[in-house]
């Protein structure tokens, strides 16, 4: 009996274990995913085991949603790569040429894949590539419309934790949402094991002004990696956190 599909947001389901999203551009895989029409949509697969939001979305034990951006949000990704995460994140956040209205600006420091990300772009109204360090505020500001509605950081440096507050604390507007894909193995200057290092990036977030909404244990999809998610600061929020 095949899986019944459940929106989690606009333009991105989930069947079973699977997850979808409406491919902006149809007809085109980003990294060879598995495509699949419906009527005259197309879907294109996100691989869990290869993208870290994707395998936060199955782990989490909040409401899948309340990881995601809305269509039409202003979007900061730290860390891009060749920019197969930020496919699927634009798919639902821009639409086809955009008629979402969204911004998702895509910060990599290698020009390798920066290159990729412009070829992406290319056919992707609302994707900004930029090519800069993602721990620097200053070379990210000139490239996004405003405060972001959603970051995600995925960087392969030590202090993670401590980069993510900063960024996010710079660029997140009250109320938005944060996400930190963090890497044990790249926490080279903490001591002690995996947990121990997780630890300390959660304390860190504990004692910064942003929110730490979840930590979410990836193993079995992204080994090594836990996904923290942060809300800033906003009257809402912080009535809702202190709420005995």
């Amino acid at each position: 009996m095949a899986n019944k599909a459940k929106s989690i947001v606009w333009g991105v389901r989930r069947e079973g274990r699977t997850l979808w999203t409406r491919n902006a551009v149809k007809g085109i895989s980003v990294r060879g995913e598995r495509r699949k029409r419906d009527g005259r949509i197309e879907w294109r697969r996100w691989d869990p085991t290869k993208s870290k939001v994707a395998a936060a979305l199955l782990r989490t034990s909040s409401e899948p949603s309340s990881l995601l951006p809305d269509p039409g949000s202003t979007c900061l990704y730290l860390g891009a790569s060749s920019g197969g995460t930020v496919s699927h994140i634009h798919d639902f956040v821009c639409g086809a040429d955009n008629h979402h209205g969204g911004q998702v600006v895509a910060v990599e420091i290698s020009p390798r894949m920066v290159r990729d990300l412009v070829t992406l772009s290319d056919r992707r109204a609302g994707l900004v590539p930029v090519l800069g360090d993602a721990r620097k505020p200053a070379q990210v500001a000139a490239f996004i419309r405003g405060k972001a509605n959603w970051i995600h950081q995925d960087l392969s440096i030590a202090d993670q934790a401590q980069t993510f507050v900063r960024m996010a604390t710079t660029f997140l507007t009250p109320g938005g949402i944060g996400i930190l894909s963090l890497k044990a193995a790249s926490e080279r200057s903490s001591e002690g094991n995996d947990n121990l290092r997780f630890q300390k990036a959660e304390r860190i977030l504990r004692e910064s002004d942003l929110v730490l909404l979840e930590r979410i244990d990836l193993t079995g999809l992204e080994e090594q990696h836990v996904v923290f998610s942060c809300a800033q600061a906003s009257d809402a929020i912080t009535a809702a956190n202190s709420t005995p």
